[in-house]
């Protein structure tokens, strides 16, 4: 604000300097007048903007409600109205006053005088150039007859005759053919320009009045002469008069004087627009004034007015840092140094309930650090039951049930009261949960809490060894009686065949086959029992998985059902053992081909993938078919021994893959494709990471 002070100031002694001077010397003011009036314009325009440089900058002020804008706006307006108003009156008188001033100076009949006599000039000269045009018609008659040797006498007859200074005539060209000059010192007459004749030939005639510096002023006519034969070219006569010296005088001294008097009445409007710039200038620098003084006095009432309330809504945004500088021993002083004591204050609680905060935050930051790091899931319910926490294991193990599960949770809680409980649960996915609940102290808040583990690898892994014990004891008491049974047939048919009749030897035969082919059957189903309860433990090694499953699927190539391999290039080495995971390989290729013969009845076209690829840290083998898939009802139960879809099947194939894979420290996966089909997934550690 002091720069525009400043500046305002410096603006206002240059456009008083430029009056003064302006006024004092009018040479100055006639020789100066658009410098003059370009300055003060451009000081006045300045001026203008800083006063609204001001105002805009307190409107920004008062919309953005800065404190103290209200008392600006009415100082500003007391102001202005003091500075405004009277000067507003000043102005009006001594615009008034000056142009009538100004005005008395000059004399209007004078300037109507001075037009008169230019008007009064023009209209004599016009009268003798209509005289000068008569006396060329008449030349014009008499001449075409005359011929060219008689021409300059003749010529110069007649025109001392009409009283003309000089008559010429010439061709169309330009080309002197004869002349006669009332001035005998001058050898050649004043010939027409090109202009002039090429005017004539056009308008039939030409006028024009000669004004060559330092000579009078003399009039020009051209008419054109009738040509005496039609092959001889147009003639054109020319005569030029001067104007008496005297009427040429007069008529320059009348122009000169009307011109000197536009000058001066030129002078006149200039100097009565430069005064009203300046008063313009000046009450510009009064409303100046009147602003700047209003926004400085208001600045100084309402500066420490508008520090205490940015204080304030510091405080309400929660900064208790702002204190503000006493200035003042007076009320002001008394009520500032009573805010930087309540902020202090303020302060002082706030340190106090950023620790609690502090401490609360870290206990319940490591809280759910447990509780995101434990593998059990745990559900904590407020004291109507409302679901309010739940940790990552909860949804790893639950998914998408976590909603029906917490309403199942509910129901015994509601049943069993303050009781503690515990169920086991099956899942809607396969999964088993085992679920224990609680009510939590009212001293810590009260509510109940459900901690939860999925236990399906728990019951799988005690079915697994109960299959495998049942295999074990049938395969023992099964197959020892079949060999003596199949013997004994065999032996009654070759002691009894040439005895019977051909009718009864047939039936017998027919019989013994069954039994042989059913003892067969059974020894087949107690060999699989066998091999599921004495699987080996696996030696596993570095192993291509690739080129094991190149080697197993060269097995396959004369099959009915085409095999496609998509094998992922520079798949990393597996830690498995080679000879458990062909048997893997086979079982799976098996029950694709199984799966698949429902697909070759319906006459569809019959497919198996087999693919490999890189999975996270692990490397999956996936077999994938395009048959019926795996009914809905035995996906939980899939893995276990004699669970199976196929008619003749005895359900231990998956249940073998599934043996091996688990002590290999892998695992497997099933899913029916979303169009058609099923595809299993076996999972396996990287020989690196092993």
């Amino acid at each position: 604000m002091k720069l525009v002070l400043i500046v305002g100031g410096a603006v206002a002694a240059l456009g008083l300097f430029l009056l003064a001077t302006a006024s004092g010397d009018t040479g100055l003011l006639e020789r100066h007048y658009p410098l003059l009036v370009a300055l003060n314009a451009a000081l006045a325009a300045l001026l203008a903007g800083l006063v609204g440089y001001q105002l805009l900058a307190f409107a920004r002020r008062y919309r953005a409600r800065v404190f103290g804008a209200r008392l600006t706006l009415r100082l500003l307006t007391r102001f202005a109205a003091l500075a405004v108003l009277p000067g507003l009156l000043v102005y009006a008188v001594s615009v008034q006053f000056l142009t009538r001033s100004i005005e008395s100076w000059f004399d209007v009949k004078v300037d109507a005088a001075l037009e008169g006599g230019i008007t009064l000039g023009q209209q004599a000269i016009d009268q003798m150039m209509l005289d000068l045009q008569g006396k060329a018609r008449t030349l014009a008659l008499d001449l075409p007859d005359v011929a060219v040797g008689q021409l300059p006498t003749r010529l110069e007859r007649l025109r001392a005759q009409l009283g003309v200074d000089e008559a010429v005539v010439m061709s169309a060209n330009g080309r002197l053919i004869a002349s006669a000059s009332q001035d005998v010192s001058r050898l050649l007459p004043e010939l027409p320009g090109r202009d002039l004749l090429r005017q004539a030939r056009a308008n039939r005639g030409r006028t024009a009045i000669d004004l060559a510096g330092g000579r009078p002023v003399a009039l020009r006519v051209i008419v054109p002469l009738d040509s005496p034969g039609l092959a001889e070219e147009t003639r054109y006569l020319q005569l030029r008069n001067s104007v008496p010296s005297s009427f040429s005088r007069s008529a320059e001294a009348v122009e000169a004087a009307y011109r000197d008097y536009r000058e001066l009445a030129i002078s006149r409007d200039g100097l009565k627009r430069i005064y009203v710039v300046t008063l313009t200038f000046a009450l510009l620098m009064a409303l100046f004034v009147a602003v700047a003084v209003a926004v400085t006095q208001s600045n100084l009432l309402a500066e420490p007015l508008a520090n205490l309330a940015q204080a304030t809504q510091a405080v309400a945004r929660g900064d208790f840092s702002r204190e503000m500088a006493v200035t003042s021993r007076d009320e002001l002083g008394v009520l500032t140094e009573s805010f930087n004591s309540m902020t202090r204050q303020l302060a002082e609680a706030r340190r106090v309930v950023e620790s609690n905060r502090a401490a609360l935050e870290a206990a319940k930051a490591h809280l759910e650090n447990i509780l995101a790091n434990l593998s059990a899931g745990v559900l904590v319910f407020d004291h109507e039951l409302n679901l309010g926490i739940s940790n990552h294991g909860a949804h790893a193990i639950l998914g998408g049930e976590l909603e029906g599960f917490a309403e199942r949770m509910r129901e015994n809680f509601a049943e069993h009261g303050d009781k503690d409980w515990q169920l086991d649960l099956a899942l809607k996915a396969g999964k088993t949960v085992h679920a224990r609940g609680a009510r939590l102290p009212q001293a810590t808040g009260g509510g109940y809490v459900v901690v939860f583990d999925d236990i399906t690898q728990l019951i799988q892994a005690q079915r697994a060894t109960a299959w495998a014990e049942v295999a074990r004891r049938l395969a023992h008491e099964i197959k020892n009686p079949l060999t003596p049974i199949q013997l004994s047939a065999e032996r009654l048919e070759m002691k009894l065949a040439d005895r019977l009749s051909r009718e009864d030897a047939e039936t017998l035969r027919r019989a013994t086959e069954t039994i042989v082919s059913q003892v067969s059957a059974l020894k087949a189903m107690v060999d699989d029992f066998r091999d599921y309860a004495r699987l080996p433990a696996p030696a596993p090694t570095r192993l291509d998985l690739n080129a094991l499953v190149r080697d197993v699927l060269a097995l396959y190539e004369n099959s009915s059902v085409p095999i496609t391999k998509r094998l992922h290039e520079g798949l990393p080495a597996v830690w498995a053992d080679g000879a458990q995971m062909r048997q893997v390989i086979h079982n799976l290729v098996q029950n694709a081909q199984d799966a698949l013969e429902s697909a070759r009845q319906s006459g569809a076209a019959a497919a198996i993938e087999v693919r490999t690829e890189l999975a996270g840290d692990k490397v999956r083998l996936a077999v994938s078919d395009n048959g019926a898939g795996f009914p809905e009802e035995l996906m939980a139960r899939i893995f276990e021994p004699y669970v199976t879809s196929k008619p003749r099947g005895t359900g231990l194939g998956l249940a073998i893959v599934k043996k091996i894979v688990d002590e290999h420290q892998g695992s497997v996966a099933i899913e029916n494709r979303p169009s058609s089909g099923a595809s299993v997934s076996v999972f396996l550690p990287l020989a690196k990471a092993a």
